[in-house]
């Protein structure tokens, strides 16, 4: 398991704690902004982060988190530049897990060395790409190693025995189990329970399980971890107040503030 997530969990564990991973789209909705809003998700509670690098054509994420892509594009966000905000993180928060949850054209756009590469001297721990599927995924794999990088791989609601044995046997640091299929987005909520999912992952070895997709409130946190989950990753809830709050950095951020607070407050059940 890559170690800054092995520290994460196993210190997690000592406190009886469950894990809060917030999601936001570097660059959005500017660089500037970008490096402000991850330090108040660290500082309040956030205990790994995972990060999006905007892409033209996001075909898991719902329209929230399509539109903070494009913000982050339209203000000059770029592969480069996003790793460079990673590398700033990492030199002020060296012990925070961080990954990428990231679309195929950018890893293989200049190619998939380079992609892992960059990655790796940011001080990236983890990636996942949306839309490579298990079976197509020995390549990824293999650089991501190389590299030091754990590969994540999504549990899907749906998933028969052999692909969760799978996603057991490739994942690395994390795995990202989904509380349903679809699209991400606040309008469907998470549905639960999943504890059958999650037993199957453990009879696996599968590495800790964060359960992701329309987690926006603190019950659902609590009821992840109840449920048997390590932990909850909330993206659009979280880009959502970024989203309404564009005209007021401030607000923006002590929103930001309030609310990675309370979902973290949720996982100490």
């Amino acid at each position: 398991m890559n170690k800054r997530y092995q520290q994460c969990f196993d210190a997690l564990r000592q406190k009886n704690e469950g894990a809060f991973v917030p999601f936001v789209m570097l660059g959005d909705p500017d660089l500037e902004t970008s490096y402000q809003i991850l330090i108040r998700l660290i500082e309040n509670g956030a205990d790994a982060l995972e990060l999006g690098i905007p892409f033209s054509d996001p075909i898991a994420d719902g329209p929230v988190i399509q539109k903070a892509a494009i913000r982050a594009l339209e203000n000059g966000a770029t592969v480069t530049k996003c790793f460079e905000l990673i590398a700033s993180i990492r030199k002020d928060y060296p012990d925070i897990p961080m990954g990428l949850l990231v679309y195929s054209n950018l890893v293989v756009g200049n190619s998939v060395e380079v992609f892992y590469q960059q990655a790796s001297n940011a001080g990236v721990d983890s990636v996942l790409i949306a839309d490579v599927p298990i079976i197509e995924s020995a390549r990824f794999v293999e650089v991501a190693k190389k590299n030091n990088i754990a590969p994540i791989f999504i549990a899907t609601p749906n998933a028969d025995d052999l692909t969760l044995e799978q996603v057991a046997k490739l994942s690395e640091g994390y795995t990202y189990l989904l509380s349903r299929s679809g699209v991400t987005g606040t309008d469907v909520k998470a549905e639960m329970p999943v504890d059958g999912i999650i037993s199957k992952l453990k009879q696996f070895n599968a590495p800790p399980s964060l359960l992701g997709f329309g987690i926006s409130a603190p019950t659902q946190v609590k009821q992840a971890i109840v449920s048997g989950s390590d932990g909850a990753i909330s993206g659009s809830a979280v880009v959502k107040i970024i989203d309404e709050n564009l005209d007021n950095t401030e607000q923006m951020l002590e929103q930001l503030s309030s609310f990675i607070h309370d979902m973290k407050q949720a996982t100490k059940v």
